[in-house]
């Protein structure tokens, strides 16, 4: 099958297709990660993205359902160096999904580090793509939204209100505000004995409070987070009556709530190996991480503090408050793909309920 790749600002690049036969709009990203291309693709945080993989060679070692993330996959287009196995393809074509391969992803990459993520389009076609077609794509690729000009959220987040029951003697419960989360946060709360109380994302704060919660965790997802207003003034109400926490863009949100700011990065950080340091320990995590927005650190008013910062930038990834039990951390302790350093953090998020 033929594709082609075509970025905002004129660069094109042609290879080979795979999964589904049509054409695609999005963000253009990359990871980092050497393994993971299920959880990645799955992950409702790449909603309205196109992701590039740096490892080149993606498929060898198949796909299993208990790898997804949530319910299929999330990504709008797959660009890789190499795709091999069967498996893989079969599985972008059941969600609908094109891929490009054989293209250099390193020139992709280095592109993006240079001028930061492009609006793109990805053609797959049984048939020749002409040099018409492509001016035609480049045109949609230059008026496509951008991505803070898109509300993502509501397109990942549950419908319905989901009980997650324990695994074995229950232990806390918790609120989860989901705004695309991840299959792995559920189950690392689970496996620990939470009851997860998983709601909309425009969920009302005395609808969750209702629950009798002993926390509430507002999760990773898509897009801008200034976007997700229901969120963020759902987490205003409920700060000083419940301990919060949040990851990825909850984190974000819960900058915005507690009157910070947040700006959007050049490139994103998106792999399993971004160095963290733990600013009171002084402890170093290799996590995993997915995000193209951050908070701006000298926005935090004064009784919220830096707890955590990336070590390859110096950006912020993690907070707290200084008198109430609010904390958030920016990378993803559940790993899904990536190193488990983090995944403490779940032992205190539980331990949260203790914290009234």
């Amino acid at each position: 099958m033929y594709a082609v790749l075509v970025l905002e600002d004129g660069t094109v690049f042609k290879g080979k297709g795979h999964g589904a036969e049509r054409e695609i709009l999005g963000e253009l990203v990359f990871n980092t990660s050497m393994t993971g291309y299920v959880e990645i693709l799955t992950d409702p945080s790449y909603k309205g993205q196109i992701v590039t993989m740096t490892y080149p060679l993606e498929g060898n070692y198949g796909v299993r359902k208990e790898w997804y993330e949530s319910d299929g996959i999330k990504a709008e287009g797959f660009v890789v160096r190499e795709l091999t196995g069967r498996e893989l393809d079969d599985f972008l074509k059941e969600y609908d999904i094109p891929c490009i391969s054989n293209i250099d992803t390193r020139f992709i990459t280095r592109k993006i580090r240079d001028k930061g993520v492009v609006r793109a389009c990805i053609k797959t076609s049984s048939e020749p793509i002409s040099d018409d077609d492509i001016e035609e794509l480049l045109k949609k690729a230059r008026e496509h939204k951008d991505l803070s000009e898109i509300d993502l959220v509501p397109m990942v987040s549950t419908k319905e209100v989901k009980i997650n029951e324990p695994i074995g003697e229950k232990k806390a419960r918790c609120v989860l505000i989901d705004c695309g989360v991840k299959n792995s946060i559920i189950k690392c709360l689970t496996e620990r004995g939470c009851e997860v109380i998983q709601v909309p994302y425009n969920t009302k704060a005395d609808e969750i409070l209702e629950y009798k919660a002993d926390f509430v965790l507002v999760s990773n997802g898509p897009g801008d987070p200034v976007r997700v207003k229901e969120t963020i003034n759902t987490v205003k109400e409920l700060i000083g009556q419940i301990p919060i926490t949040g990851i990825c863009l909850g984190h974000q949100i819960i900058t915005l709530a507690l009157g910070g700011e947040t700006y959007k990065l050049k490139f994103g950080h998106r792999g399993g190996n971004q160095p963290v340091k733990d600013l009171t320990t002084g402890r170093v995590y290799i996590t995993s991480q997915n995000h193209g927005f951050a908070t701006k650190e000298d926005s935090l008013p004064d009784d919220v503090e830096v707890m955590h910062i990336n070590l390859n930038d110096n950006t912020v990834e993690g907070i707290r408050h200084k008198n109430l039990p609010i904390w958030s951390v920016q990378y993803h302790p559940e790993a899904g793909p990536g190193p488990h350093d983090a995944k403490f953090l779940f032992d205190e998020m539980i331990k949260l309920k203790d914290a009234v």
